[in-house]
């Protein structure tokens, strides 16, 4: 069986899953409805399954469409980057790099490395998306993000679709407001009782407990916000586990302070991830080294 899927059924098909209709795709794409219908319809008759559903509602993909738009979706980014790419290497202005980024490194490494970036290639745009490697990773498998920078949380297995490669270390602590009546607490199983803020998902830190064989807190409060995080950490007598570095920050410095207790919490192992199968753009690629050496740089800081 012989394939002769053309470029412009990609889009339409695309364009309208993604927008959930026909009429949709076509104010996106600026065609008209009967072209992406015709699109699409030339599209099934060539792979020989059906691929969408019409509803009163618009549009749904079937077992077929869902497959084949997940493959479709990447093409077409592929072939995004790679005009892209050839505009660049002609010495055109422009270009683009979107990545994702762990909440910590956006604070610590992210506004370094962009200004970076930007004295090297000033025009690009550059788009920064903030979230845990769990909500980010299927966003760089298909490719709407070019790489993401984050922890590998010992809990993340990993296909064979995506790379890591490790930049640094976070070491974890546990930390509460300056001035806290726990403040010369030595022991964790003796905070077990108090109130625990978390950050990252819940299972990390009951992990975090489970490993040094303590009781697990019996009040959490779950806080996905970093900022608010930090200041809810600041504002009450709830107990948190950070970065160390994150006490050294300027803004957070005399406000948070660590509880020395004897047992050695885990750390974080922030690196970068990537798509096994594809090469990075030029633009991606130095938004990554700047990356890297700002993360190199934070390394040896205490």
């Amino acid at each position: 069986m012989g394939y002769s899927v053309r470029l412009n059924q990609i889009r339409d098909f695309v364009a309208a899953i993604e927008h959930g209709s026909i009429n949709g795709a076509a104010r996106a794409l600026g065609i008209s409805q009967p072209g992406i219908t015709k699109s699409i319809k030339g599209l099934e008759k060539d792979l020989e399954v059906q691929l969408v559903q019409r509803t009163t509602r618009g549009v749904v993909p079937t077992t077929f469409g869902r497959a084949f738009f997940l493959r479709a979706r990447v093409a077409q980014s592929e072939l995004r980057r790679g005009a892209q790419e050839i505009k660049q290497l002609a010495g055109q202005a422009g270009g683009s790099v979107a990545f994702g980024t762990g909440p910590i490194a956006a604070a610590m490494i992210v506004p370094e490395a962009i200004n970076v970036f930007r004295r090297q290639f000033p025009q690009p745009d550059v788009r920064v998306v903030e979230g845990f490697p769990q909500g980010l990773l299927p966003r760089v498998r298909d490719e709407t993000l070019d790489f993401l920078i984050g922890p590998r949380f010992p809990n993340l297995v990993l296909d064979s679709a995506i790379s890591f490669r490790p930049l640094f270390q976070h070491q974890l602590v546990v930390a509460c407001r300056d001035g806290h009546p726990l403040a010369s607490t030595r022991s964790l199983a003796e905070l077990a009782g108090s109130a625990w803020l978390c950050f990252e998902p819940r299972e990390l830190l009951d992990e975090t407990f489970r490993a040094l064989g303590v009781a697990l807190p019996r009040t959490v409060v779950q806080c996905e916000s970093h900022t608010a995080f930090l200041r809810l950490l600041a504002r009450s007598d709830m107990i948190g586990i950070v970065p160390r570095r994150v006490l050294a920050d300027e803004g957070i410095r005399g406000t948070l302070r660590e509880i020395r207790v004897y047992e050695q919490l885990r750390a974080h192992t922030v690196g970068l991830f990537t798509r096994s199968d594809t090469p990075l753009t030029r633009m991606a690629h130095a938004m990554t080294k700047a990356l890297t050496a700002a993360g190199r740089k934070l390394a040896f800081l205490r």
